[in-house]
């Protein structure tokens, strides 16, 4: 009916055994090193399940469900030992629903997360241990704001805004942060270096220590006008990729499931490998290549 919002989950979790669950995917020995699976295990090892795994219940198989989402956490339990995991259970079975909503924090968000950490008593060094990084890297997320003025954090606040171009914007001073935070927000481009290139571009008196003046080369109006061009010509590759990145990734990531799929039989890997050899060492890359983006699902 329209105007009506139906419910995607069962409305209790359930507590299952782990022999169970049924992966749709495998999570193979080069899946296990990398930083991704390494800060799972770190984290389920220090504080437990944070985000309990997404389950569908098996048609025609009473007790077997399909594993939607948690591949990576569903692994480090086994390693563990642990028999069983609580689940919420989908009344959807199509995994692409939960990959599609995945939404990575910013760096503002992850200085937050941290600091209320902090306020409740939990150590940095737990926190590192939890995320499996260097505590200088929390105690630089900690930090990221001190020097920034309220209104550029307000800007970038949603925005992914590398930490190094953090730690360009507090050379300059508050007035002349907001205006290069607009003028990287307005292009979108938060790149390190974009926003030296617009810290370098200040006059002495916007920098917090400006130092020995230097000095600078005058431009011509016709490097001017090319770099206008070159800018121009960018925003329109940019737009033109946007229109079609959607589509195109979807697109990717259904062929690459299939590839994987068509690997997970061994009988279809012997013979693409006795026929067609080098195909199959193409289809090989093509899984490694995207397998950063659908861990990135997890």
């Amino acid at each position: 009916m329209a105007g009506k919002v139906a419910i995607a989950f069962e409305p209790d979790s359930v507590t299952i055994p782990i022999a169970d669950i049924l992966p749709l995917r495998l999570v193979d020995a080069a899946a296990r090193k990398r930083q991704k699976f390494l800060q799972i295990d770190a984290s389920i090892r220090e504080i437990g399940i944070v985000q309990p795994p997404m389950i569908a219940r098996r048609r025609g198989r009473k007790r077997k469900y399909l594993l939607l989402d948690g591949h990576l956490r569903i692994e480090v339990l086994k390693d563990l030992g642990i028999e069983e995991v609580t689940c919420l259970v989908s009344l959807d079975d199509e995994a692409l629903t939960f990959n599609r909503q995945v939404n990575r924090l910013t760096p503002v968000q992850e200085h937050k997360m941290i600091l209320r950490a902090i306020e409740h008593c939990i150590s940095e060094e737990r926190i590192a241990r939890a995320l499996n990084v260097n505590i200088k890297s929390i105690r630089a997320k900690r930090d990221l704001l001190n020097g920034i003025c309220p209104e550029v954090a307000a800007l970038l606040k949603d925005k992914h805004c590398p930490m190094n171009s953090f730690q360009a914007l507090k050379k300059a001073k508050p007035l002349r942060q907001y205006e290069i935070a607009r003028t990287m927000t307005a292009l979108g481009d938060y790149t390190v270096a974009y926003a030296r290139a617009l810290v370098s571009a200040s006059s002495p008196d916007q920098l917090v220590n400006p130092g020995k003046p230097k000095t600078r080369r005058k431009v011509s109006a016709e490097e001017i006008e090319q770099i206008e061009r070159e800018l121009a010509n960018l925003r329109g590759e940019v737009e033109r990729i946007e229109a079609t990145f959607a589509s195109d990734n979807l697109n990717l990531m259904l062929a690459t499931s299939y590839v994987r799929t068509l690997l997970s039989n061994a009988e279809i890997t012997r013979y693409i490998d006795l026929h067609h050899g080098d195909l199959l060492q193409e289809f090989r890359r093509i899984c490694d290549a995207t397998a950063p983006a659908l861990e990135a699902a997890e």
